[in-house]
């Protein structure tokens, strides 16, 4: 029996899409000059699923690619041949917001702009934005550690996220946080392209909505 097969077979009905034209949206991210069709696309609604798909994939030694809302410009999202996209966009809830900590935790498909939407009414919002926040996921933004114009003052992705939740290859489950001693896996994980393990949960820093904004103009004889 055939990976997709199996796929399909464990898996609730739509949860993998298979053949040329369904997966042809797949075929890349942003950076759209490389393009390679994946054997089937995974959408997993939870972390069991998850599970499943990886379980199916290594039986079958068969590569895994994740992907957010694949807007990266970096190709992180881009098939490999004859591999499964691992697709976390339906993981998308805001599982808790704590304002004296000034944390949420979310899951990664979960929009960068829609966590400062839920927390703007305390005053707070995720200060990292990059240029497409309104649609890419905080996901691939640990996995691209993503910036934006804020970056200078507020820092990268990497600077705003106090611990992710992983799952390995194996569907072991990690936590890596800022607070744990030793190598930082967690920095490690920002940037890693979803190399090292599928991101299932992260819990970003919040910062305080800033008083007052204004564009400053500034003139300089040479």
């Amino acid at each position: 029996m055939s990976v997709t097969e199996q796929l399909l077979r464990a898996l609730p009905e739509g949860i993998v899409i298979t053949g040329d034209e369904n997966t042809r949206p797949f075929e890349c991210d942003g950076l759209s000059v490389y393009r390679q069709k994946p054997l089937a696309v995974a959408l997993p609604e939870n972390i069991d699923q998850i599970k499943q798909v990886l379980r199916i994939c290594k039986a079958n030694n068969t590569p895994v690619v994740t992907r957010g809302a694949g807007t990266g410009l970096a190709g992180g999202a881009t098939p490999l041949e004859q591999s499964v996209v691992l697709g976390l966009s339906k993981l998308k809830k805001i599982k808790s917001i704590d304002t004296d900590k000034r944390l949420a935790v979310v899951e990664p498909g979960v929009r960068n702009l829609a966590i400062s939407e839920a927390v703007a009414e305390y005053g707070l919002y995720y200060a990292p934005d990059p240029s497409s926040q309104i649609a890419c996921s905080i996901g691939g933004n640990v996995a691209e550690n993503s910036g934006g114009v804020h970056c200078l003052k507020y820092g990268l992705t990497v600077h705003n996220v106090e611990s992710v939740t992983i799952l390995t290859i194996d569907g072991e489950t990690l936590t890596l946080s800022r607070e744990d001693e030793g190598l930082g896996l967690l920095a490690l994980m920002n940037g890693s392209e979803g190399l090292l393990g599928v991101i299932v949960e992260i819990t970003v820093k919040l910062t305080p909505t800033p008083q007052l904004a204004r564009v400053v103009m500034a003139a300089y004889d040479s």
